[in-house]
């Protein structure tokens, strides 16, 4: 049975609601007329108490708090303190910032607003005015993981490249910074670090075909301090970078000379996890895929690749190369590294001695602990199931299945490009010795594509997920499918490499992780429910509805003597666009907000309005069996990202079975090929289709209209 839930092509459009209330408590905040510098000893203080001053609370990245007025024996009591409207229906993944009493949170599009943190009173809103055309280059939904804040000012990753300072009272833009070729097809959808006065920040793109890197830019100026690079120059020539020496003595001789990584930049971007180590004064960063991702295409050496799908150390002033760990040499899955990074302490050494340890749970299912310091392997296990490797060597080298190099042969393969974990940010209770997974089971069938060297697409992967799908999918198969798709919440010794307890939930794309010193582990779930755990054991102990997806990284504060809890909400990213979950769904895809919690609170979160749409197909089924099968196929290539797959929106974006546009073919063709709507997003596609694929699209989706009607007519 083939899984056609994969990132696959680009279509996008762009829709911007604007909406912006508040419900605040009577209590009010005090007004602010100062901020107070943030700087580097203050984060490490303070990582994290009454304030989350940094993106996973404290350079660590544990995202486990200190705080424990809210326990696992009055949590019941927790309700709605207050919410926020964000100005977007689009995906929300931000993990709020807290400094004196401020909240500083992103929103899609890469708008910036901050907040009583109290009451949710809003302080001011900024909007970077983003061309909704560079949405075609968002793999996984115009999305932004939050903000950094240091000194007096707060950085933000803009979606089309730029790094901008804004002046943390106002809101004003200090100073802007394009740190990419705006060019190529660059996003940036990460949150900022800020490190001893410098700001970091990494990209996104290997799926369209970049070449990655991270950057340190100054916080006063905006000026770039160093670079380093992760895949090398194509001519393997010095970049003039702090990565020059890496590359020279080890990374070169693990690529190729030719390939499509020569003209295609190999990849490797750095688009999530970078974490301080102030011990060894390093930054410690994951590297994603390459680009394309199947390697016989990209490098057909058949070399390690580095520094792509690895975790890489370097120093903090300067960005030279000190260590790496390459989790999946030679990826071929897209089986990034760019997932939750944490540093701890954990008994290791002789006699239990502590020993200083970074640890992620990547895509490809093995959880690794490094030596801090080296970079050495200590361990790693398997957190969930996996058939493309039977095990790790001595060395922590994936020992792989055959087969997992797809040839024309396809090879159903778990996990699949989604990954056993992806970027939802997972957790580590220093006290019980426990990090928190936020798990999946989310195979795919892989297979050489094709097309690649003939017919390009905006997606760079050279693998094909449509070999032996029909067009017709027999009745009921996509219920079956999404039901086949696992998600858990797995509490992991990391020490002994295997589970305390495993929740196992509905949905596969389950939500980031929030640990707590009251004996407490927060969980939102794309199903709208936000979840306590018994820290210890597993259990439920409290459960509220967002009425919205909640997938972003919850956070807690104090203010005076009360604790919080916030979570943001909202619909969309790369899951729910591409499976289609949202619109036949429970939960409406409508306005993303803030929801804070607190002891006591009585409020409520405003019940949407679920969206009608006239699910009506708007032209006769017609097209030939090879006309149809084209259109499949240039659809998933194409289309998928953001449209959904087997053309079943999530309803964020235009469900185009039931669009009035593809009722006509010259009206089809405007949007599609001569781009008459690009100004909400939807670019031309003339340069990757031709006007007889266009039109087999059209008849594709008109067909997969029918199919959904009469499937829902048999069932009732």
């Amino acid at each position: 049975m083939y899984t056609n839930w994969i990132k696959l092509g680009l279509l996008c459009t762009g829709i911007l609601v604007l909406a912006s209330c508040s419900e605040p408590s009577d209590t009010a905040a005090p007004q602010q007329d100062t901020i107070p510098g943030v700087d580097t000893q203050r984060i490490l203080q303070a990582s994290p108490g009454a304030e989350w001053l940094s993106h996973s609370g404290g350079y660590d990245e544990q995202r486990h708090s200190p705080l424990a007025q809210i326990t696992s024996e009055n949590v019941s009591n927790l309700g709605v303190a207050w919410t926020y409207d964000l100005a977007t229906n689009r995906g929300v993944e931000a993990t709020p910032i807290v400094a004196d009493g401020i909240m500083y949170i992103t929103s899609a599009w890469s708008l910036v607003y901050a907040l009583d943190a109290r009451t949710g009173e809003e302080r001011w809103v900024y909007d970077p005015e983003v061309d909704k055309r560079v949405g075609v280059n968002a793999c996984c939904d115009v999305v932004n993981r939050g903000v950094a804040v240091y000194g007096d000012k707060i950085f933000v990753g803009v979606i089309d490249g730029r790094l901008e300072a804004l002046d943390a009272k106002t809101g004003a833009v200090v100073w802007s910074t394009v740190t990419v070729d705006q060019a190529k097809p660059y996003t940036i959808t990460g949150a900022p670090r800020v490190v001893e006065g410098l700001v970091l920040i990494g990209n996104g793109g290997a799926e369209l075909g970049v070449r990655g890197y991270i950057s340190a830019y100054s916080a006063e100026t905006g000026d770039l301090v160093w670079r380093f690079y992760t895949v090398p120059n194509p001519n393997k020539e010095p970049d003039d970078a702090a990565s020059d020496a890496a590359f020279e003595s080890i990374g070169n001789v693990s690529w190729g000379d030719d390939g499509e990584w020569v003209t295609d930049g190999g990849g490797g971007t750095v688009w999530d996890s970078i974490v301080y180590d102030h011990v060894g004064d390093q930054v410690i960063f994951g590297v994603g895929n390459g680009s394309p991702w199947n390697r016989t295409i990209r490098d057909p050496s058949g070399g390690d690749n580095l520094f792509l799908s690895s975790i890489v150390a370097v120093d903090a002033k300067t960005g030279n190369y000190k260590w790496h760990f390459q989790t999946t040499p030679g990826d071929n899955w897209d089986y990034t590294a760019t997932q939750s990074i944490i540093l701890a302490e954990l008994p290791l050494g002789k006699n239990g001695t502590p020993r200083r340890v970074v640890m992620q749970a990547p895509k490809n299912g093995f959880y690794y602990v490094l030596d801090a310091a080296t970079g050495k392997f200590i361990s790693g296990k398997p957190f969930g199931p996996q058939n493309w490797a039977t095990g790790l060597d001595q060395n922590g080298r994936p020992i792989e299945v055959p087969a997992a190099r797809y040839t024309n042969v396809p090879h159903t393969q778990m996990p699949g490009p989604f990954g056993a974990h992806n970027w939802h940010p997972m957790a580590y209770n220093p006290d019980l010795k426990l990090a928190y997974i936020p798990a999946q089971e989310i195979p795919e069938t892989y297979a050489f594509d094709p097309l690649w060297a003939t017919k390009p697409a905006k997606w760079n992967t050279g693998a094909d997920f449509t070999t032996g799908v029909p067009v017709d999918l027999p009745p009921g198969i996509t219920k079956f499918l999404r039901a086949s798709l696992k998600g858990r919440l797995i509490a992991w010794d990391p020490v002994k490499q295997e589970p305390r307890w495993t929740v196992e939930h509905n949905n596969a794309w389950n939500g980031g992780i929030l640990s707590t010193a009251g004996k407490l582990v927060f969980q939102g779930k794309l199903d709208g429910d936000f979840v306590a755990y018994n820290a210890e054991t597993g259990e439920s102990l409290w459960n509220h509805n967002l009425r919205s997806g909640g997938i972003s990284g919850p956070a807690t504060y104090s203010i005076g003597d009360e604790q919080f809890v916030t979570i943001t909400t909202g619909w969309g990213s790369g899951f729910a666009l591409i499976t289609g979950y949202g619109f036949d769904e429970t939960v409406s895809p409508t306005v993303g907000k803030v929801v804070t919690f607190k002891l006591g609170a009585t409020g409520t979160i405003p019940v949407p309005d679920m969206i009608e749409i006239e699910r009506t197909v708007k032209a006769e089924r017609y097209g030939t069996a090879d006309q149809l099968n084209s259109g499949m196929v240039h659809y998933a290539r194409v289309c998928t990202a953001c449209h959904g797959a087997l053309a079943i929106s999530s309803g964020v974006l235009p469900d185009l079975r039931w669009s009035a546009y593809s009722g006509s073919a010259d009206a089809w063709q405007a949007v599609v090929a001569e781009g008459v709507l690009a100004d909400q997003g939807m670019v031309s596609f003339s340069e990757l289709l031709t006007l007889e694929e266009i039109e087999a699209i059209r008849a594709y989706v008109v067909a997969q209209g029918h199919n959904s009607l009469a499937e829902e007519a048999a069932e009732n």
